[in-house]
């Protein structure tokens, strides 16, 4: 029984660290440090360098284990939205929705983006993570798209994509400097115009 106690102490050890090692990424991230060290990474979380690589093969097996985390963490921001309700209350309840997600996804989007194009593995979870923000955008508002003719539906189907996208929130928080109220209230602006017939 002693040597499963160890064992056991081993592998709690072992999480904790791990744990500490993500959150010292997630909070470099959230501070504005974009492309972190393996050095910052360990001295924020508090363990040795030698220790951070014994638990992660490299800095994309941390990147891969924030990114299991950031989902888990914005679950609960996600709540699917009837398509029964009226138009005008879908474009409210779907654009505050989107505006709590995209604003929570900000700080470690804005450093994968930068290490998309030289990491496969995280290329691929962005990718997985477009997908379902548009087939989410999608089913939203399938009432209204199902209506427009092929050529239509696929430029409407492309616009909402684009609008309700991280780079588009990007673009409005970031770089024109809109409050997120105000970001969220373009995107309700453009979504109602987009699908007015």
């Amino acid at each position: 029984m002693p040597q499963l106690a160890a064992l056991d102490g081993r592998f709690a050890r072992s999480a904790r660290t791990r744990h500490a090692v993500v959150d010292a990424l997630l909070d470099l991230l959230n501070e504005g440090d974009l492309s972190p060290t393996a050095a910052r990474i360990a001295e924020r979380a508090g363990v040795s360098l030698r220790l951070v690589f014994h638990h992660f093969d490299d800095l994309e097996a941390i990147y891969s284990e924030l990114a299991d985390r950031q989902a888990e963490r914005v679950k609960p921001l996600t709540v699917p939205i009837s398509v029964a309700l009226p138009l005008p209350r879908r474009v409210e309840e779907f654009s505050a929705q989107r505006g709590r997600l995209l604003e929570t996804l900000s700080p470690v989007r804005r450093a994968a983006v930068l290490m998309e194009p030289f990491r496969a593995a995280l290329a691929k979870r962005l990718k997985h993570a477009r997908n379902q923000t548009r087939a989410a955008a999608i089913a939203v508002f399938a009432p209204e798209l199902s209506k427009l003719a092929a050529d239509e539906r696929r430029a409407a189907t492309a616009a909402l994509d684009v609008i309700t996208s991280w780079v588009a929130w990007e673009q409005m928080r970031r770089h024109q400097g809109l409050s997120e109220t105000e970001a969220r209230g373009v995107m309700a602006t453009t979504i109602r115009a987009l699908l007015a017939k």
